[in-house]
């Protein structure tokens, strides 16, 4: 059987459309595209993504030419989008574990991140890694999988990209950062903060007292009381965050919430 250099251009064409899209999700998203993972496994990752959704992405479209390049850019732009939105449930997990570790002064506690290039709080990373479980103990991964698979159905590729609309909504998810970081580290960060009442009760009532020396391993004791006693609600407010996190991907490429 001759082979057909139309058919042999549009199979070049589907597999560079999927792979730019999945390559633009695993540049961004987390766990996925960590970088503690080896690049060879992250790579193979993506090759093996490709080659299954390849066939969902057919598309009359010469891969080399000027709209061909334009197509390639928006694939990659949707999904580092979709990764992006995710990667901001993680950084407002870590960045309430930053706000537990200035109440309970272990500010000064840091540990190098490989994942971030630096270093970030301990509990930050302990936030982290509990959450990185979480997701993978909940299949939040095939989750992601299944959703890009289902992008190309809903957001079918072509010249069309997510638009100015899902750069707003983007950027309108990116206010979860701070308040989800409230969320995550309120409950630590009130009983820390009935701590630090009472400090300041006790230094008015004996301003002689060196509270430097006697407040700071109080504060480390009942903070790590505090933590432990916080971490029961740990699991509902990466839920919640993670839920809205899905509801807008869905809603970025075209999908029902």
């Amino acid at each position: 059987m001759p082979l057909d250099l139309g058919q042999l251009s549009g199979w070049v064409g589907g597999a560079c459309w999927a792979m730019a899209r999945v390559s633009g999700l695993m540049l961004v998203a987390p766990v996925l595209g960590a970088s503690l993972i080896p690049a060879r496994i992250r790579l193979g990752l993506t090759v093996v993504l490709t080659m299954v959704l390849a066939p969902l992405a057919p598309l009359d479209i010469k891969p080399l030419s000027a709209q061909g390049i334009e197509v390639l850019a928006q694939q990659v732009l949707i999904g580092a989008a979709l990764g992006f939105l995710l990667k901001l449930v993680f950084e407002a997990v870590a960045f309430g574990g930053q706000f537990v570790s200035q109440a309970m002064s272990l500010g000064f506690a840091e540990v190098v991140n490989p994942g971030v290039g630096g270093t970030v709080p301990v509990l930050s990373q302990f936030y982290t890694m509990l959450v990185t479980l979480l997701f993978l103990a909940l299949n939040g991964h095939l989750q992601l999988i299944d959703l890009l698979a289902d992008s190309f159905r809903t957001l079918p590729v072509g010249t069309q990209g997510i638009g100015a609309d899902g750069v707003w909504g983007v950027l309108g998810f990116a206010t979860h950062l701070f308040s989800g970081a409230v969320r995550v580290a309120l409950p630590a960060l009130t009983a820390l903060l009935i701590v630090n009442l009472g400090f300041g009760a006790i230094s008015r009532s004996a301003p002689s007292m060196n509270l430097f020396a006697v407040g700071f391993p109080i504060t480390i004791c009942l903070g790590m009381v505090a933590l432990w006693l916080a971490l029961r609600g740990l699991p509902g407010a990466f839920d919640t965050l993670q839920t809205a996190a899905w509801d807008a991907m869905r809603q970025l490429v075209g999908g029902r919430p």
